[in-house]
């Protein structure tokens, strides 16, 4: 997955039930330089803070490593890593902040080995040696055991899940409008989010939360929750892949791979071809451009829309180099533009949903 989920990351990887317990005893009560906590914390809740609190009194140090960082503005990811780090900071004395590091962690989704350097690389920021004194920290929980399981050799503390507080409903109704209650966050957390109401990036996430609240409703009296499929085109030429800017919500103004739904009757390659030229107007004649697919591959990450789950197939069409220069494009359908944009000035802060993961997965960036 390489992308935090919505829960605390836990402190026992997979495996044996009685190997995990006797890892949890042998750590008992061990004193740590580093502990480690990694999570998105969007928002910082009490049920992370006393995770914290447990750290603080374990460790010399907390690393508080913050996912989705270097990302745009998003329902499920509205605060900035400065924002959140606030938000942490904020919740403790100046001593105890000073012992608290916040590094920024960028997701790498579909690409487990980058985001372990990712998290090697923010750890040993703060350590200078990845052969200190390090430990993880968090509490049991779900799938998200997955992540211990990547760190062997970090010992682990577990913390018991404080009142069951998970980040999703808090932020969820915050930007729908409502204020955050005392038992669920810190102090620091309201102040922050007081603040950002007051901005037009959270007028933007309100809008979009109303628009995705009406688009599920469609679909509320289904028997099971859909699944959508869609075709994305990764086009890309002399060093420039051909991107459009979305023209309405969700991700009203960032920049996006051509693409959409599948119609009933077609298949994902038609359809991939179909919004392609519906897109971008792109001057190339269809039978070249079918014959310049590459490669394709799916895209499955089950948070990858806020729209629902949603999985898409990527086709990757590799243009030859023409002296005349890029294929003419013009936005059309969806897209408010299309444009060429050299590989060099990607921009993971413009990108909607996964689709930067994409191209760097497909394009081998």
């Amino acid at each position: 997955m390489s992308v935090l989920p919505e829960q605390s990351p836990v402190t026992k990887p997979h495996g044996d039930t009685q190997h995990n317990t006797q890892s949890d005893a042998k750590n008992s009560g061990r004193q740590f330089d580093y502990l480690v906590f990694i999570g998105r914390f969007q928002p910082f809740h009490n049920g992370h803070k006393a995770v914290v609190d447990e750290a603080l009194q374990r460790a010399k140090n907390v690393i508080m490593l913050i996912g989705s960082a270097n990302l745009p503005r998003s329902l499920r990811n509205p605060f900035t890593v400065a924002e959140r780090s606030k938000m942490i900071k904020g919740a403790y004395s100046k001593a105890d902040a000073s012992r608290i590091h916040c590094v920024g962690l960028d997701d790498a989704l579909y690409n487990d080995t980058r985001w372990l350097k990712y998290v090697q690389a923010g750890v040993k920021s703060v350590t200078g040696d990845l052969q200190a004194d390090i430990g993880l920290i968090g509490h049991s929980k779900d799938s998200s055991s997955y992540y211990l399981s990547l760190f062997p050799n970090w010992a682990s503390v577990s913390v018991p899940n404080y009142k069951n507080l998970s980040a999703t409903p808090i932020r969820d109704g915050y930007l729908m409008g409502a204020t955050p209650t005392l038992d669920r966050t810190p102090e620091s957390t309201r102040e922050v989010l007081e603040a950002f109401k007051k901005t037009d990036d959270y007028q933007q996430l309100h809008e979009e939360a109303w628009f995705i609240d009406r688009y599920k409703k469609q679909w509320e009296d289904t028997p099971y929750p859909p699944t959508f499929m869609t075709a994305d085109a990764v086009v890309v030429q002399s060093g420039h892949i051909l991107l459009v800017e979305r023209r309405s919500l969700p991700g009203k103004g960032l920049w996006a791979l051509p693409g959409g739904f599948v119609d009933q009757k077609e298949t994902l390659f038609d359809a991939c071809i179909r919004e392609l030229r519906e897109e971008t107007r792109l001057k190339v004649p269809e039978p070249v451009l079918r014959g310049s697919r590459h490669s394709q591959y799916t895209f499955d990450d089950p948070y990858r829309s806020a729209r629902g789950r949603t999985i898409t197939q990527a086709f990757y069409f590799q243009l030859k180099n023409d002296p005349k220069g890029l294929p003419k494009v013009k936005g059309g359908d969806d897209a408010a533009r299309a444009f060429w944009l050299p590989l060099a000035e990607l921009d993971a802060k413009q990108m909607f949903e996964d689709h930067y993961a994409i191209i760097t997965k497909m394009v081998g960036l």
